[in-house]
């Protein structure tokens, strides 16, 4: 179970929207170089995810991986999407007033 998967039951009472589209309006508000910094802390982490990966794939496998894994499990990845769109969105209001 993801950390904030038990925010999705009833996401438009708790959200005004999807965490997807929260996340954007968040975004949307905040400064550039403030989303900047954030886009730079997703990128890195996606990069050592990737360089983890590498160690054990070769980038073919992980490009099939990417691509095979969503369809046979659809319904994990939306909702980690979600969790991760809330964690990101947490990680930009909490730096709004720094």
């Amino acid at each position: 179970m993801s950390r904030f998967e038990a925010l999705f039951e009833d996401e438009d009472d708790i959200f005004g929207g999807t965490p997807k589209s929260k996340f954007w309006d968040i975004v949307n508000q905040a400064s550039s170089d403030l989303v900047k910094d954030q886009f730079d802390v997703i990128f890195e982490r996606f990069a050592v995810m990737e360089a983890m990966l590498r160690e054990h794939y070769t980038d073919e496998e992980i490009d099939r991986q990417v691509k095979t894994y969503p369809v046979i499990h659809m319904d994990e990845i939306e909702n980690h999407k979600k969790s991760l769109y809330v964690e990101f969105t947490g990680d930009i209001v909490c730096r709004l007033d720094s």
